[in-house]
């Protein structure tokens, strides 16, 4: 994943009405925390900035521009209003460069499995450690021609070089399974279907 430059200015006001007046300006409110140092309030450009997330995913690491100098920080939380879907808040994490991060990467599955299968996916992202400034976009798993009674644990998905897993290895994430037949399907509609009415009790004379 490559860098991504974006200017950032040091806010010096803070609550709920100053975070709504930095969204009204066109920015978003973020803090940059890490490494020890005392957290900083930033306004982030929220179209450049949700472009990036667009385009990188959350785990884009940035390039911080300020007017003393520049900072890279790697994007950890993302807060979006649960309507109206614009982001709300950022959260940031100072890194520095060959500096070891421990981050979600999405699982893309590929290929198709053998016909008369069935494919349940319980994991859709590994946590795995990386250089900060390697952070795959995601990892791959294919499969193509898989059978009935595939299990893939996390161990088994190949990560990128330099890449080590975090999440339990045995941590199951693909299960291929016999599909149900149109029968099994409709008796299982019937099962649901039927209502079961209990007599009213008889109430004691």
């Amino acid at each position: 994943m490559s860098e991504v430059r974006l200017a950032a200015e040091q806010r010096t006001e803070f609550g709920k009405g100053a975070a709504r007046r930095t969204r009204r300006a066109g920015k978003i409110p973020a803090v940059l925390y890490g490494h020890g140092s005392d957290p900083k309030h930033l306004a982030l450009p929220a179209l450049e900035f949700a472009r990036v997330v667009r385009e990188h995913g959350q785990n884009a690491v940035l390039t911080l521009n300020f007017d003393t100098g520049a900072e890279l920080a790697l994007t950890k939380t993302v807060t979006t209003h649960p309507l109206k879907n614009y982001i709300e808040h950022v959260d940031l994490l100072l890194v520095k460069r060959g500096e070891k991060v421990t981050v979600e990467v999405p699982i893309v599955i590929t290929g198709d499995p053998k016909s008369g299968t069935l494919v349940t996916q319980d994991l859709t992202t590994l946590q795995v450690e990386v250089d900060a400034l390697n952070i795959p976009d995601q990892v791959e798993l294919s499969i193509a021609g898989a059978d009935t009674g595939t299990q893939i644990t996390a161990s088994q998905v190949a990560l990128p070089a330099g890449s080590v897993l975090v999440t339990d290895p045995d941590a199951l994430v693909i299960a291929v399974n016999a599909a149900p037949t149109a029968a099994q399907m409709e008796a299982e509609i019937d099962i649901e279907g039927a209502g079961v009415v209990e007599d009213a009790p008889q109430s004691e004379s």
